[in-house]
């Protein structure tokens, strides 16, 4: 993979700044060629290093103000399937691979408590899944963003 560099970042921040810019205008507002813009963007999405757009959907406005983090110790024989039965549950909208108390740590949406309660029952089920501990979020401060990072690589 290769590392963004600070022209990708430039067009990244450009598209940050105003996400439904069409290639003309992201290649107008930073005085580059569409062709370059396009071959850019283009390049980063098939590398991975652009996200889903499905990121910038708040899952409140899907009926899912609650968040959670659920961290998971699993037996250590089992690892993949634990993981695709986890996927399958749809309010696990992030999972991480992590080490210290836990195996794996989840990103978890659900409509209330009684909610939540359904959910952790479900990743419990998963074969493999030893114990949870879950982290009720009460507000979240700063949400996902690599903005800052993006201006610091974009350069003066």
């Amino acid at each position: 993979m290769r590392n963004v560099d600070a022209l990708d970042a430039r067009i990244l921040l450009a598209l940050d700044a105003d996400p439904r810019a069409t290639t003309v205008a992201l290649a107008d507002r930073l005085g580059l060629a569409r062709n370059t813009v396009q071959a850019r963007l283009k390049r980063l999405e098939e590398s991975g290093q652009l996200g889903e757009h499905s990121r910038r959907v708040a899952p409140a406005g899907l009926g899912y103000p609650l968040l959670a983090l659920i961290t998971m110790s699993i037996s250590q024989r089992v690892g993949q399937p634990t993981q695709e039965a986890i996927l399958r549950i749809p309010e696990v909208v992030e999972l991480l691979v992590t080490t210290g108390d836990g195996d794996l740590l989840a990103r978890v949406v659900a409509r209330d408590t009684e909610d939540l309660h359904r959910i952790t029952n479900l990743l419990l089920e998963a074969p493999g899944v030893v114990r949870s501990n879950t982290t009720i979020v009460l507000l979240e401060v700063q949400p996902f963003s690599v903005r800052s990072l993006l201006e610091r690589h974009a350069g003066p």
